[in-house]
């Protein structure tokens, strides 16, 4: 091989697996180097360098410059070291260049596998570094192949991985030569190279496909605040934007549905509900829970839950079927959700306003006070420290100590009822569960019966 078809072999590896010419050639060097090492010693005194310009491989092998030789192979008498270079003088390193074509079949051989091994290593490195900052993006493959319900994709240059677990229920991928979008989600370098592995079932997936629908998405102009997915059933996702004059829904619907439309047929038949994200969470979760109508959220911020409260005859709607509108609604948000009718919230307020009447010292008028103030029974007031209720208006701290210990005596004592009438309830169920098992066994099996008729009368006589 001459110097000018090694140049060309390097273009064309370049060209076609899109590999560095500077990695390609270090790679060159490295292997030279080691079949130098082969031919003449594994001794690390060897010096390869490509030059580009005319393809030419120069092989130095250094020795050092003694007066007597005692390792040919890393030293060179003075002598020999005058007749190569005249200035040359003990304890300086000599450069002999070698002839590269002189290395033989076998280290020939090993230069050729450690450039194709360098070469597959720099593809792979190549394809990770690619993929790694792909991440979130959706990508097309062909369907090469399926394993154990796993689907391997083809993407061109490498393959990727579609786990069972990230396919959605109930679609079918069993076509090879099928295409087939999802999101990349992890890339990672294992042995066998980079592994790329894919999601369908992933939030962000959902997001992917609106950005590549809604221009307005991908411009910034509208943002998607959050995803909540039970993939190949029903989605929630709520939108917001930087543009007063722009609707955000409107713009994720599209003319008759077209947008919204697109993004449920690559989910094949997937429901899904755009709704204005709000910072009131109130207006927000209201309008996650929709088509329910709410009439009224009760927010306790330091758990991070709401009450919400629906009419009597919307609270299936507002649950969903087997809850599924409530739960997506509170991944949405971000907050516990207990849905209550109406009916049921009045009897609460009412039990607990009546619990704050029955404590000493506590009328109409301080009962009202502590109700507005969210202290809705008398267990919301065991729940705080009394230094808090003497922070009221017209409360004083003897006074707030007063209605502390009577809540506190009072939801005791309730606790002690309930616990007696659990014990009590129990009794009675195993008193009546034992009577059924007696009344059920048959009669031989209750001791000595009562005597025939006829023994009397012989007795007698």
């Amino acid at each position: 091989m001459n110097n000018q078809e090694l140049k060309r072999i390097i273009d064309q590896i370049c060209r076609d697996k899109g590999l560095d010419r500077s990695v390609l050639i270090i790679t060159l060097e490295e292997a030279i180097k080691s079949a130098a090492k082969r031919k003449y010693g594994l001794s690390d005194n060897f010096e390869v360098t490509f030059n580009e310009e005319t393809g030419e491989i120069d092989v130095f092998h250094f020795k050092e410059v003694v007066e007597e030789v005692t390792n040919p192979g890393t030293q060179i008498s003075l002598e020999e070291a005058k007749k190569l270079d005249p200035e040359s003088a003990l304890g300086e390193e000599l450069g002999l260049k070698l002839d590269a074509s002189n290395f033989g079949r076998i280290a020939a051989q090993s230069a050729k596998q450690v450039i194709i091994q360098r070469m597959k290593d720099a593809e792979r490195d190549l394809i990770f570094d690619e993929y790694k900052d792909r991440v979130g993006e959706i990508v097309n493959g062909i369907i090469q192949r399926v394993d154990k319900g796993n689907i391997i994709l083809n993407l061109g240059r490498s393959e990727a991985l579609l786990p069972s677990t990230e396919q959605i229920p109930k679609e079918s991928y069993h076509h090879r030569g099928d295409r087939l979008r999802a999101l990349i989600i992890d890339a990672k370098l294992v042995s066998r190279g980079p592994q790329i592995i894919l999601s369908r079932t992933h939030p962000d997936f959902l997001a992917a496909l609106f950005e590549a629908e809604v221009p307005e998405i991908s411009e910034g102009i509208v943002k998607i605040v959050a995803v909540a997915r039970e993939p190949g059933s029903r989605a929630k996702i709520s939108v917001t934007t930087t543009d007063g004059e722009i609707d955000p829904v409107g713009a994720c619907v599209g003319l008759k549905g077209s947008r919204v439309q697109s993004v449920v047929q690559e989910l094949k038949g997937e429901k899904i509900d755009i709704i204005p994200y709000s910072p009131d969470i109130a207006h927000y979760v209201a309008s996650a829970l929709a088509p329910a109508a709410v009439l009224r959220v009760v927010m306790d911020e330091e758990a991070r839950s709401l009450e919400v409260i629906v009419p009597d005859d919307q609270l299936s709607l507002a649950i969903g079927r087997k809850g599924q509108n409530v739960r997506l609604a509170s991944r949405l948000v971000g907050w516990r959700i207990d849905v209550k009718n109406e009916s049921k919230y009045q009897r609460s307020l009412k039990d607990g306003y009546q619990s704050l009447l029955r404590l000493p010292g506590v009328g109409e008028v301080t009962a009202d006070l502590l109700f507005e103030l969210g202290y809705g029974s008398a267990k919301d007031i065991t729940e705080v420290d009394p230094a808090q209720l003497s922070m009221i208006e017209g409360v004083t701290e003897a006074k707030a100590n007063q209605i502390w210990n009577a809540a506190k005596e009072y939801v005791d004592n309730l606790a002690r009822e309930d616990a007696e009438e659990a014990v009590r309830e129990a009794m009675a169920k195993d008193f009546f569960s034992q009577k059924s098992e007696r009344e059920s066994e048959p009669p031989e099996a209750l001791g000595d019966g009562p005597k025939k008729a006829a023994d009397g009368p012989e007795e007698a006589a």
